[in-house]
């Protein structure tokens, strides 16, 4: 009987002691209940605790970096556009005796703090615009998300560690339309550059043609004087040797005119023996010259009379 007895004594000892020891792992943090009520500080650190059995309870809370994500939401921002935004956030239990009185589980911590991240996002997302918050300033956005979050996550024993925004854009009703619009500004774009350059080229055109006309008629006007000169020159010249020596002159005009007038070619010349144009035919000198066909009424050009013919 007594051996009976030790033996039930021993079992409920033993199980005593195994239901006043529970163990904390490094990534727990654990409260001692004791109907209902936080009896103690929070165990935050790995280990073995006691507690009172059958009368104390433990409720074993997360200690690692929890993360929320949220579903797509639809804000508006400050320059009117619909936006839909992808964020989610990281947090974790600061103060395990506030979270357990406010709160309790991870699950419903999660909807009050995804209450107040919407509440956050959207009433940021009013004051930014949609360049700031797609390229100019996303991250202090982010940063003033968290800001508001973690001041009221506070109240939850809860410590916001961070807030990230993974996508924002438009919706596709918008984003087609916006991409209509922007390329119909680049089309327009696109032909006043056209325009401009067309009309820039034909500027340069018209004054390349006015300079080349300038030029032209300055060196037409150039060349003529130079050829004025010049004749003015020959003749200076030809007076000067006809004025030095008359004769060889008319003898030099003379063979010119022959050379002129007798070359080959289609042209017939029917011309007086007597006419004065051979008058260096018969004398080298050119003194014996015969009369002019005008002095003979005639016009130079005989038709009765004997001719030479020159091809």
């Amino acid at each position: 009987m007594r051996s009976g007895l030790l033996a039930l004594f021993l079992v409920v000892v033993a199980i005593g002691a195994y239901m006043s020891v529970f163990i904390v792992n490094p990534t727990q943090q654990a409260l001692v209940l004791q109907f209902g009520k936080i009896v103690d500080e929070p165990r935050t650190e790995p280990g073995f605790y006691f507690k009172i059995p059958f009368v104390q309870n433990v409720v074993y809370l997360d200690k690692r970096v929890l993360n929320l994500n949220m579903p797509p939401l639809e804000p508006i921002s400050s320059d009117k556009k619909r936006l839909v935004v992808d964020a989610f956030a990281r947090y974790k239990i600061s103060n395990p005796v506030l979270f357990y009185q406010r709160v309790q589980t991870v699950l419903t911590a999660n909807r009050r703090l995804s209450t107040l991240l919407q509440s956050s996002l959207r009433s940021q997302l009013g004051r930014t615009s949609f360049v700031a918050l797609v390229r100019d300033d996303r991250s202090g956005t982010m940063e003033a998300i968290r800001r508001d979050v973690s001041a009221n996550a506070e109240e939850l024993g809860i410590e916001v560690i961070d807030v990230k925004i993974r996508r924002a854009d438009l919706p596709d009703a918008n984003s087609q339309a916006i991409y209509a619009r922007m390329q119909t500004e680049r089309q327009r774009e696109a032909t006043e550059l056209r325009a401009q350059g067309e009309e820039a080229a034909r500027r340069i055109r018209s004054r390349a043609d006015r300079d080349a006309t300038v030029l032209v008629a300055e060196a037409n006007r150039d060349s003529e004087i130079i050829r004025g000169d010049g004749d003015a020159e020959r003749n200076r010249i030809f007076a000067e040797a006809f004025g030095a020596d008359p004769e060889f002159f008319a003898f030099y005009r003379s063979m010119q005119a022959y050379e002129a007038g007798l070359r080959s070619g289609d042209t017939s010349l029917v011309l007086s023996p007597d006419s004065s144009f051979f008058r260096f035919f018969k004398d080298p000198t050119g003194v014996n010259a015969p009369k002019s066909d005008n002095d003979n009424g005639g016009s130079g050009i005989s038709t009765g009379a004997p001719s030479l013919a020159a091809q």
